[in-house]
Formats: structure tokens, C-alpha cells, sequence
């Protein structure tokens, strides 16, 4: 049981860090104009693919409401090639509703 307590504590911090990113996530695309379901959707699978570093940028990126293509937009504007990617994909599987 000694030897699994490690094991344990880093699995529920690495769970907590993916829920604040998240989190952060989803208030950087609202804060970013996206609307807040489609925020919602996106925070969960960009959270899976961004660095903490890559989070900064995007809540960074606060504006009045705009499209998803302005959007994408500022974001390949960042010159982050992983951000870009990671908000791309999240949008199209959002929009077309492959996920929620």
C-alpha cells in the first residue's frame, strides 16, 4: 500500500492541474468572444493538448466578441504552431458536434 501512495497523490494532481487548465481555457475563449457553449466544448479537448505556456498566450488573447474564424485567426496570428492546431481541431469536432 506504501509503494501505491505515490502513484495516487500524482495521479489525483495531474487530474487537478487538467481541470484548472481547463477552466483557464474556458475563460480565455470567452474572454476571447467565443460563444459559451462552444467554449465549453473546446476547453476540455484544447486542455488535453496545451502547455501551460501555450494557456498564457490564449488568456492573453481577451476581445470583444468575434467569430470562431477571427478567432482562429488571432490565434495563428500567436505564430504557435501547437495552439493553432489544438484550436482547429477543437472547433471543427465542436461545430460539426462530434463532440460536446
Amino acid at each position: 500500500m506504501r509503494r501505491l501512495f505515490p502513484l495516487f497523490v500524482l495521479l489525483m494532481v495531474s487530474g487537478c492541474v487538467q481541470d484548472i487548465k481547463e477552466s483557464r481555457i474556458n475563460s480565455a475563449l470567452l474572454r476571447g468572444g467565443l460563444p459559451d457553449d462552444l467554449a465549453g466544448c473546446m476547453a476540455h479537448r484544447m486542455a488535453q493538448k496545451l502547455t501551460i505556456a501555450q494557456l498564457r498566450q490564449l488568456q492573453a488573447m481577451a476581445a470583444p466578441r468575434r467569430s470562431l474564424a477571427d478567432y482562429v485567426e488571432a490565434v495563428r496570428q500567436s505564430g504557435n504552431g501547437e495552439a493553432v492546431s489544438a484550436t482547429l481541431t477543437a472547433a471543427a469536432l465542436c461545430k460539426t458536434g462530434l463532440i460536446r
